[in-house]
């Protein structure tokens, strides 16, 4: 040990010297296997229950999640965490009296709040009493009685026979249902109240029916919805032009995700559509990194890029330069189109209110991309904002898109998902089986469309696209106001406040998704660096062609080689890729 050998060396005339070197040695080794000890530290308990139970909780600033269960016959278990300093026995309160079960959590800061998790017996009845922390509520609950301010009220509960009162006292309504909930009435005083029963009849009895009883002050409330698919703007408004297509495109799972957003305007158009208007298809649900596309009975088209060691593209690829692995199995390889072939690009342009003032830099970028391009690319431009407008449709008419672009307009909210969905079941649609690749410029803040995240996402692994999205960061809010985003109080809130972090999540995610590249602007030049090097990827990407087993459609995982000494061939992050 460095202590003993150091101690070893000191003269005999120092004793003292060397007692007190141990004593601080043994007092660091003490403190640092406390804080160990504390960073580590949660407090678990369980306690006896009957078999009819109602617990009350109290928590003033931590998120609270109970789960009811059958395993949890008569008995309640409570583990509390934090985030910051360790919980000790006192933080946490419990009592049992009769029926009633009492959870008391001491309010500490926001850094160092303590997060419950209450394991409860099957019907049991639930009462969450907090101010900024999300609550869930989920299983086999007799009741639920939730009350917070400006924390989310998330509820996965049984509906088929249930009771609903939920209120908001200070603002209008931010909710989204999976089931179809009574009207919204305004009452006095500014407060906004959906109240009634779900199914059952005039025969059921009162204690028959799960009853929610939910009241926020300013908080959004979820029934029965996962929070991932929760979209940026919960107010139902009227569909958009990018949402009427996303509706007429048939995608089951976009057009769902609109119609729990906005039920009444959804319903209002949707009888505006005769049969024909109306194209259902399937959503196939795989791995959203499988960058594949159906496009016969048998037939996959894969997109692919083909480089040597040092990073350039390997041109002059034919069919029997690849082996296609599906499953562990080869499959036949029937057309691999060239990098020379041309793709059809969807310029989609970010032109928000986020961005309003610097309208001028983005016509001179688009224009800039346009001179990089090959020009037997076609170009097809969209701007959003609130909503999508198409500049131009497919062109290879380079003076064409050049003074198009004069045509943006600028400012109001930003739709990016919905855009990107709209492209993907729209604009692209009519290519389906084509080389086509989108490029977005944005600062990658949504805050207003009516489909999530996750919708887009699946929907872009069904289109066999590749996406570039070159995020240019609004500067807006700093990333580094919010250093550790997955800690925060209530993570569905706290969202909108971490806009660069989720930004840039997202637009790898999508990158991955399809086989693109994500890239992040930092300064004005990257921006050029950017352009070329999407051109390069464009040049190098192959589009393959094989003969698929089609009991592999649920779920493929595809493996391609080349001939090529020393050659790398890249898909996406879910594909496993091997290299000679």
């Amino acid at each position: 040990m460095f202590f003993l050998s150091f101690a070893a060396r000191l003269p005999a005339c120092a004793p003292r010297l060397r007692k007190n070197l141990f004593v601080l040695f043994t007092l660091a080794l003490l403190v640092c296997a406390a804080q160990l000890e504390a960073s580590a530290q949660s407090l678990e308990r369980e306690l006896s229950a009957p078999e009819h139970v109602t617990v009350s909780i109290r928590s003033r600033n931590g998120r609270v999640t109970v789960i009811s269960s059958e395993e949890q016959q008569r008995k309640v278990t409570i583990k509390a965490t934090s985030p910051g300093a360790a919980v000790a026995e006192g933080d946490v309160r419990s009592t049992v009296a009769g029926e009633q079960v009492e959870i008391d959590v001491r309010a500490r800061s926001e850094r160092d709040r303590i997060d419950l998790t209450v394991r409860v017996p099957a019907k049991a009845k639930v009462k969450v009493v907090s101010e900024a922390g999300a609550v869930d509520v989920v299983g086999d609950v007799v009741s639920a009685e939730v009350s917070t301010t400006t924390g989310t009220i998330h509820t996965d509960v049984p509906l088929d026979v249930a009771e609903v009162n939920l209120l908001w006292q200070k603002s209008r309504p931010r909710f989204l249902s999976d089931v179809t909930l009574p009207k919204v009435s305004e009452r006095s005083g500014g407060s906004f109240l959906i109240k009634g029963k779900l199914g059952g009849d005039s025969h059921t009895k009162r204690t028959e029916r799960v009853r929610l009883d939910l009241t926020t002050e300013r908080g959004v409330m979820l029934i029965n919805v996962d929070p991932s698919m929760v979209p940026s703007d919960l107010r139902e408004r009227q569909l958009t032009e990018a949402a009427r297509a996303i509706v007429r495109s048939g995608n089951t799972d976009l057009i769902d995700a609109i119609r729990k957003v906005s039920p009444r305007f959804f319903g209002d158009y949707e009888q505006t559509l005769t049969a024909r208007q109306i194209q259902p298809t399937l959503a196939s649900h795989r791995s959203s990194g499988t960058a594949v596309t159906n496009i016969a009975p048998q037939l996959v088209r894969v997109n692919a890029s083909v480089t040597d060691r040092h990073g350039r593209a390997i041109g002059g690829l034919n069919s029997s330069d690849f082996t296609v692995f599906e499953n562990g199995q080869e499959r036949r390889v029937t057309e691999v189109a060239p990098t020379s072939a041309p793709f059809n690009l969807v310029l989609l342009l970010d032109v928000s209110g986020s961005v309003e003032d610097r309208i001028d830099f983005i016509r001179k970028a688009a224009r800039d991309f346009l001179g990089t391009v090959s020009p037997q690319d076609r170009i097809a431009i969209i701007s959003f904002r609130d909503d999508i407008q198409v500049i131009s449709n497919f062109t290879t008419d380079r003076t064409l898109l050049f003074n198009r672009l004069n045509d943006i307009q600028a400012g109001g909210g930003t739709a990016l998902y919905d855009s990107l969905a709209y492209v993907l079941v729209d604009t692209l649609k009519p290519l389906r089986g084509e080389r086509t690749a989108i490029v977005v410029m944005s600062d990658g803040d949504d805050n207003k469309s009516f489909v999530p995240f996750p919708s887009v996402l699946e929907a872009l692994s069904e289109s066999g696209a590749l996406v570039y999205p070159l995020y240019v960061p609004s500067g807006l809010i700093p990333e580094s106001s919010v250093p550790q985003p997955n800690l925060t109080l209530d993570p569905l809130r706290t969202r909108y406040l971490t806009i660069t972090s989720r930004a840039a999540e997202e637009g790898q995610r999508l990158a991955d998704a399809s086989g693109g590249i994500f890239y992040s602007i930092k300064r004005i030049e990257d921006l050029q660096k950017a352009y070329d090097d999407v051109v390069t990827q464009l040049r190098t990407a192959y589009t393959i062609t094989y003969l698929s087993d089609a009991s592999a459609a649920s779920e493929r995982r595809i493996r391609i080689r080349t001939n090529r000494e020393g050659a790398s061939v890249r898909l996406s992050t879910a594909v496993n890729v091997a290299t000679p």
